[in-house]
């Protein structure tokens, strides 16, 4: 059961705890209060702020942009408590969950590899991992750290560059077999081009000819949410994908997969970094030390 101090910290848990759960109601029930004792409890928060944090004329919970602001900062602020009180507890030893949101391709090949040595370095940090190749909203999403490839987008957001990926177009041997390979960008008309269901900011594959770039857009007959899912397509035979050096470095290897084009596509490659919120005394241990981890033991390129 969740603990309650009448403070001013327990009224911004109470707060949050409305929010995460999505109404009063069931916030009573996490604190084993009635709604009504909840309800007077924000309300005495809202005047104290003299501010209303809850639009209360809908039945779906509504936060105003007070309410939305007072809650992304409670959330950071209950999270650098419950940390100060495990350190207290724990001595110097980092403690407590961080959230992390990782593209498919480089969760599947890189990071999930090397999370059994990040567990068995810090045992008392647990990990709650989201592999996705959407870009999600830290704050929103409440994330610490998410990885991302390609260019970053001006933000107010701090980020930590973990190398430079290479990147290929490729195919699988059977399909090049029946439909030709490739021998100049042009003649990628003719052939089925696999590409993402998702906006990704180069907008297509960069290749150069006789010194000009270029951009081919994939318009192949299936797009999909993820690189990893563009990978198994590749392998099935089903056309031509763009995939990163470390997802496809085994399969070139096995000759599961050819690349094509490599001498219009040397300069293509995808800086990946990852992205967090805060930094220095700011940051929380537990963040720091799974920021220093992928530094270390999951730098590409």
């Amino acid at each position: 059961m969740a603990r309650l101090d009448v403070n001013r910290s327990g009224e911004m848990e109470v707060f949050v705890r409305v929010v995460d759960l999505g109404g009063f109601s069931a916030a009573a029930r996490d604190f084993a209060l009635t709604p009504s004792a909840v309800s007077k409890l924000v309300t005495r928060l809202e005047a104290r702020l003299n501010a209303r944090l809850v639009n209360r004329s809908t039945r779906k919970l509504q936060l105003t942009p007070e309410g939305c602001r007072y809650y992304e900062h409670g959330v950071r602020v209950l999270a650098n408590l419950d940390e100060a009180e495990s350190a207290a507890a724990l001595g110097d030893s980092p403690a407590g969950r961080v959230r992390v949101s990782c593209n498919v391709p480089f969760g599947r090949h890189v990071l999930l590899p090397a999370l059994p040595e990040f567990v068995t370095l810090f045992p008392d940090v647990s990990l709650d991992l989201s592999l996705t190749d959407h870009v999600v909203d830290l704050l929103e999403d409440r994330t610490d750290v998410a990885v991302r490839a390609g260019p970053l987008k001006s933000s107010a957001l701090m980020a930590r560059k973990l190398g430079t990926v290479k990147m290929h177009i490729a195919s699988a041997p059977g399909y090049l077999k029946r439909k030709g390979t490739p021998q100049h960008p042009d003649d990628l008309a003719r052939h089925n081009l696999l590409g993402p269901n998702y906006v990704r900011a180069t907008g297509g594959w960069p290749l150069v000819c006789d010194g000009v770039g270029m951009t081919i857009k994939p318009t192949g007959n299936i797009q999909a949410s993820d690189g990893e899912a563009l990978r198994e397509l590749a392998l099935a035979g089903a056309g031509l994908t763009r995939l990163a050096d470390f997802q496809v470095r085994d399969d070139f290897a096995r000759g599961a997969l050819v690349p094509v084009l490599e001498p219009f596509t040397v300069s293509d490659s995808e800086e990946v970094h990852a992205i967090f919120l805060g930094q220095g005394g700011h940051m929380p241990a537990r963040v720091r030390v799974f920021l220093d981890f992928l530094a270390e033991y999951c730098r590409v390129g």
